[in-house]
């Protein structure tokens, strides 16, 4: 917080700061002499008729009145994180995107319609890197229009909790009425030390296309030849099974190395079968000049997380799919 020379507390935030990160102090009653105060960190995503919304990074929208602010300032970007490859938002995003890719875009300005007949939001969902050229209310009457067009619910892909992410995008969609649906983290790590790990890799098998029981084992395949397309749509793509067991699938693109789709039957589990498979992945990466790893998990997904945690994966930021509400 501000603290002028006279040991006061100073708000140097004004609404010409929305857009930039900002940390402000409020009380939580409407007293000024109450002691209970609650600090915010996050994006100043609007300021209107005396109300501030603060987007932090989880992508949770917090709104606070302008008159219970006592001190407020504009904070630097998050830092970088300590572990991990060094790596900006919009390069992930755009690594990402090669990897889980559609069947059919349309660009809108700097954004990206895609669509693959509703296999996955990612593939089924506006990826927003740059302005659509028009205001916001125009480009998303479109974007619901496009989508109905083929009878697909409308997605917006928008990321929160880095430098350059998509807080003032968030922000924006909730007051249309946009429902975030699901949010993923984006993980990154070094790569060589997966390939190192000490786990039997011998019965992993690689292929560049996932059969029959690899394709049930991921589960949410409704349209075979659709998943066959998306999934095997990537620079470099390789699928790994443990048969009976467990699966992964890995897109290498230059010094990046993506994990996706790691399932494990659940009577094989604590076995070591997810690390196996990407380890297996990773040294086949390695051989291909990758050097770096990313990965998205849910966030309500607890077991996994703490297992890509474990495995030196540290959170980059994370994604939200907001689903129109038409």
């Amino acid at each position: 917080m501000e603290i002028a020379a006279g040991g006061l507390l100073e708000i140097r935030i004004t609404p010409a700061d929305v857009g930039k990160r900002v940390s402000v102090r409020r009380v939580e009653s409407g007293s000024k002499t109450a002691l209970a105060f609650t600090d915010t960190v996050g994006v100043l995503t609007s300021w209107d008729q005396g109300v501030l919304t603060i987007t932090r990074k989880s992508g949770e929208s917090v709104r606070i009145a302008e008159s219970s602010l006592v001190a407020g300032k504009v904070v630097p970007a998050a830092p970088a994180r300590r572990r991990g490859p060094a790596a900006s938002f919009e390069e992930l995003a755009r690594v990402g995107a090669r990897a889980w890719q559609p069947l059919e875009s349309e660009p809108l300005g700097g954004w990206t319609l895609r669509a693959a007949a509703g296999f996955t939001r990612r593939a089924n969902s506006v990826l927003p890197l740059g302005d659509p050229g028009i205001p916001l209310d125009e480009a998303l009457a479109r974007v619901t229009s496009w989508y109905a067009e083929r009878e697909l619910p409308a997605y917006v892909q928008a990321a929160t909790g880095a430098a350059g992410t998509q807080e003032v995008l968030c922000a924006g969609l909730e007051r249309r009425g946009w429902v975030r649906e699901v949010s993923a983290e984006v993980r990154i790590g070094a790569l060589a030390p997966l390939a190192d790990t000490a786990a039997d890799t011998s019965q992993v098998v690689l292929s560049r296309t996932p059969d029959e029981e690899w394709l049930g084992r991921y589960g949410r395949v409704a349209d075979a030849a659709v998943a066959r397309r998306v999934l095997a749509a990537g620079p470099s793509v390789w699928f790994a099974a443990v048969p009976g067991r467990a699966i992964g699938r890995l897109v290498a693109d230059g010094r990046w190395a993506g994990f996706a789709a790691v399932e494990v039957d659940p009577a094989h589990r604590r076995e070591g079968l997810a690390t196996a498979v990407m380890a297996a992945l990773a040294a086949r990466a390695l051989e291909e000049g990758a050097s770096a790893a990313w990965l998205q998990v849910e966030t309500d997904n607890a077991a996994a997380r703490a297992l890509y945690e474990g495995m030196g994966f540290a959170p980059h930021h994370t994604y939200h799919h907001y689903r129109s509400a038409r």
